[in-house]
């Protein structure tokens, strides 16, 4: 059983979540970037890449909304959530079905840690780590990768 404070956190935080990942999955980072903090430290473990710092993330999620598109489908399976004061979290599994570089609609599944940091009253993500669980989604990761070959991480060795 969950307590007050993590069904308040819960209860303010996934409707905004699930619309930025399907906005994501649909070709719009716009509401995945506000929903992020923009106030450093910030960090991406991501499927394909790893980040540090806004200045390397906000990029990062454009492209990611411009290789997305056709989402018909999105689940977030929550295995585990927590607040308490000004940080939470949010253990889960991404059931997506979407385009990945316009090739038809598939499904994978990540398997997704998301902190948070309230900020301002509002809570704020400030770390993701995401890992392929499906075959599928190792296929993307690997589409990803080559999408992102270009992209050289300043941060690398802060991490």
């Amino acid at each position: 059983m969950m307590g007050t404070e993590v069904n308040e956190f819960l209860a303010a935080t996934m409707p905004r979540l699930n619309e930025a990942e399907i906005a994501l999955h649909n070709g719009d980072a716009g509401p995945r970037i506000a929903m992020w903090s923009h106030n450093d430290p910030v960090t991406v473990f991501g499927a394909a890449l790893n980040v540090y710092g806004w200045s390397e993330i906000a990029p990062i999620f454009e492209r990611l909304g411009s290789s997305f598109s056709n989402c018909t489908s999105y689940e977030n399976e929550i295995v585990a959530a927590g607040a308490s004061g000004a940080l939470a979290y949010i253990v889960a599994f991404e059931h997506t079905t979407s385009s990945l570089n316009g090739e038809p609609p598939q499904p994978y599944v990540l398997r997704v840690t998301t902190v948070f940091r309230r900020e301002d009253g509002e809570w704020k993500a400030v770390h993701r780590h995401a890992d392929p669980v499906s075959a599928t989604a190792q296929q993307n990761k690997v589409q990803l990768q080559r999408l992102f070959a270009d992209v050289r991480v300043e941060s690398t060795d802060k991490i």
